[in-house]
């Protein structure tokens, strides 16, 4: 069993949902499309599973998030991404 801080509370006996491994609380980037565009939320509270890395969110992130993403809100910075095609095997 083990202790972790997430979100301002401790937590016991978190473990990874995939691997069961250790999580700790880190920000990590959110990844998410919309009406056909890619959006990134940048410093999102997670717990984030040593091993194998997987994320956790709590309830109330996934909730800010969703409002984040649907909102609309002028971003913070724009980023210019390249988009490739898989390659067809012959």
């Amino acid at each position: 069993m083990f202790e972790s801080t997430w979100m301002g509370s401790v937590v016991v006996g978190v473990a990874c949902d995939i691997c069961g491994g250790r999580v700790s609380p880190q920000q990590v980037s959110y990844p998410a499309q919309v009406k056909g565009k890619f959006v990134i939320v940048e410093n999102v509270p997670a717990q984030v599973c040593t091993q194998c890395g997987e994320k956790l969110f709590a309830a109330e992130t996934v909730e800010k998030l969703q409002k984040t993403v649907w909102e609309q809100k002028s971003p913070v910075r724009i980023l210019e991404t390249p988009v490739f095609d898989f390659p067809n095997s012959p």
